[in-house]
C-alpha cells in the first residue's frame, strides 16, 4: 500500500491518493489488477474535475480502456490494469484546478498525453509566458511547446519546425513581447518571405507596405491576440515593433532585437544565409517553418537540409514539433496525421 500526500500552496491537504495493488486476475500481458482511490478536498474542485455528466473522467476512462472510474461524493475510485497511470492523470487535473485553471475536453486529452510521456501537466500548463492586457494567460499546451519555449529562452537562435497549428509563430510572438516588457530587447522585428501559397494574386494596389501586408497578416494577428489594437498601433508607430518582408533585411545589422522569421520553409538557401547573418549583439532569433508546406519556386527551401549544416553550433537549437503539439481544433491533428501517413506510404499530397 502506497500513500501520497499533496500539499497545496496554502490550506489543508488537497489530495490523498491510496494505491492498493491486488495481485488477482492477470491479463495476457501479466499485469496485476490495481485500485486507486483519490480523495479530493473541496466540492468546487470536484465540479471542475468531473465536467458535465462526468465528461472529463470519461475521457480518462476511454484512454485507458481496461480501467474503470467511479465517483462517490468527493472520492474517485479507479480500478483496472492501468489504474495507477489513470490516477496520476486525475491527480494532475486536480492540481491544475487548484492553481486556478479551468478544464475542457481538449486540455484533459492533452493531460493524458503528457502523463503517458512521463511529463507533468500541472507543471507544463502552469508555465505562464505572458499575461495579456485583458488578463488572459498565454501558456504552453503540450510538452513539445514547453521544450520550444525553453529553447527560445536559452539560445541565441531557435529554429522551430512543425506542422500547422502547433503554435510556432504565436508562442514566438509571445516570447518577443515578454522580452520587450522585461527590457532585454529594444524592439521586435517580424518578417517572412513574400511567397504566395500556390496562387498568383497579381498586382496589389497601394504603397509598398500595403502590398506586402497580406503576406504579413498572420504575424499581425498574433500581435492583436496579445495586445489591444491601439497598443499594437503605438508600438508600430514608434518602431518598437517592425513588421517587414524578408527582402527588407538585406544589408542590415539587427542589434538588441527579438527577430522572428516566419514561414521559413519558403526562403531560398541564399535568403536563409542572408537572414541569419543579420544578427547583431543583444539579439535573439526565432525561425519557424513547416517543411511539409514548401511553396518556394523550384522547391529549393532554405529550411530543408539546414540542421546538418548548423546543428553543431553552440547557442543554436532545432526544436521539432509534431501532430501531438497541435492546439487548434482536434480535426487539424487528424488531418496532419493523415497527410503524414500518406507521405510515409508514398501517397501524393
Amino acid at each position: 500500500m502506497v500513500v501520497r500526500h499533496l500539499m497545496p500552496n496554502n490550506g489543508p491537504v488537497a489530495l490523498l491518493v491510496r494505491l492498493d495493488s491486488i495481485n488477482a486476475h492477470k491479463s495476457s500481458q501479466n499485469l496485476p489488477e490495481q485500485t486507486v482511490t483519490i480523495h479530493v478536498a473541496g466540492n468546487h474542485l470536484m465540479t471542475g474535475l468531473l465536467g458535465e455528466r462526468d465528461e472529463y473522467l470519461r475521457i480518462v476512462e476511454d484512454r485507458f480502456p481496461q480501467t474503470a472510474l467511479h465517483v462517490r461524493g468527493n472520492q474517485v475510485t479507479i480500478s483496472g490494469q492501468a489504474a495507477e497511470e489513470a490516477g496520476k492523470v486525475v491527480e494532475e487535473l486536480v492540481l491544475m484546478l487548484e492553481s486556478g485553471q479551468s478544464l475542457d475536453g481538449r486540455t484533459v486529452t492533452r493531460a493524458v498525453d503528457l502523463v503517458e510521456a512521463n511529463e507533468r501537466p500541472s507543471e507544463v500548463f502552469n508555465s505562464t509566458v505572458l499575461r495579456t492586457g485583458s488578463g488572459k494567460s498565454i501558456r504552453p499546451k503540450s510538452a513539445g511547446q514547453q521544450r520550444y519555449l525553453e529553447a527560445i529562452a536559452r539560445n541565441v537562435i531557435t529554429i522551430g519546425i512543425g506542422p500547422a497549428g502547433t503554435g510556432k509563430s504565436w508562442l514566438a510572438v509571445a516570447m518577443g513581447l515578454q522580452a520587450l516588457q522585461a527590457g532585454t530587447v529594444e524592439r521586435i522585428i517580424l518578417t517572412r518571405p513574400a511567397v504566395e501559397a500556390g496562387e498568383r494574386l497579381g498586382f496589389l494596389p497601394g504603397d509598398m507596405m500595403q502590398k506586402v501586408d497580406p503576406y504579413l497578416r498572420p504575424l499581425y494577428d498574433a500581435l492583436y491576440d496579445m495586445t489591444d489594437s491601439e497598443g499594437v498601433q503605438r508600438l508600430i508607430e514608434r518602431g518598437t515593433v517592425e513588421v517587414a518582408p524578408l527582402a527588407f533585411m538585406r544589408g542590415r545589422t539587427l542589434n538588441n532585437s527579438f527577430i522572428i522569421l516566419d514561414e521559413a520553409q519558403n526562403t531560398s538557401p541564399e535568403q536563409m544565409k542572408m537572414f541569419l547573418t543579420r544578427i547583431g549583439f543583444g539579439s535573439r532569433v526565432v525561425v519557424t517553418g513547416d517543411v511539409s508546406q514548401v511553396d518556394v519556386q523550384g522547391g529549393r527551401s532554405g529550411l530543408l537540409g539546414l540542421e546538418p549544416i548548423l546543428g553543431d553550433i553552440e547557442g543554436l537549437e532545432f526544436i521539432r514539433l509534431s501532430s501531438r503539439d497541435v492546439v487548434r481544433h482536434s480535426i487539424v491533428q487528424a488531418i496532419v496525421d493523415a497527410y503524414e501517413t500518406a507521405d510515409a506510404s508514398g501517397g501524393s499530397r
